[in-house]
């Protein structure tokens, strides 16, 4: 199968945002491989048994992104930016729905690297980095919207630098402090 660029994706999503409808149906198998991959790092961090499949998180959140009538994609690495951080809330949503195994169980709080491995309770996990990421974006937006982007969007440093308008240096540099801010807060409220 041949490999689409990104300059390919770019343009089919620049013409959606115009009104080309034909647009949205030559983009749906060019983004599915890329909204797959989210979706399976998403769920690869859950028990087995949890109430969505990696399939319904895809489509969720298909059906979310194309239900913007008025969005503008200025390229590929924004529009999947936006689907992470899509897939992120419908997970969070799920997770705070979810009945808890114990009355008064508080969330287990986890470090941004440690969330990457299978954890006892992952909803709660979620739930507690979600909470921690709403309290870094009071703070400073920019550094939230990097951990949205990098750890949830699987965007390079490259990507995350073209949709925030940002040097890949600053990129970097934030998310490095934005890490060491999570773990900080994450570990100072489990004590």
């Amino acid at each position: 199968m041949m490999r689409t660029s990104t300059h390919e994706v770019t343009e089919l999503l620049v013409a959606w945002s115009n009104g080309n409808s034909a647009a949205l149906e030559q983009l749906a198998p060019l983004i599915h491989t890329e909204l797959y991959r989210l979706a399976k790092g998403y769920m690869g961090r859950e028990l087995p048994g949890h109430p969505l499949q990696t399939s319904a998180l895809i489509n969720e959140a298909y059906v979310r992104l194309i239900e913007w009538k008025n969005a503008r994609w200025n390229n590929r690495a924004h529009f999947f930016g936006v689907a992470a951080q899509l897939m992120r809330r419908i997970l969070v949503d799920v997770a705070r729905h979810r009945p808890r195994t114990g009355e008064g169980v508080a969330a287990q709080h986890v470090s941004l690297d440690a969330a990457e491995m299978m954890a006892s309770e992952p909803d709660a996990d979620l739930v507690a980095l979600d909470e921690a990421l709403c309290e870094l974006a009071e703070l400073d937006p920019r550094k939230s919207r990097i951990v949205e982007l990098r750890f949830f969007g699987g965007l390079s440093v490259e990507e995350t630098a073209e949709v925030l308008h940002l040097a890949p240096i600053t990129v970097m540099r934030e998310w490095n402090k934005a890490k060491a801010w999570l773990y900080k807060a994450v570990t100072s409220e489990s004590r």
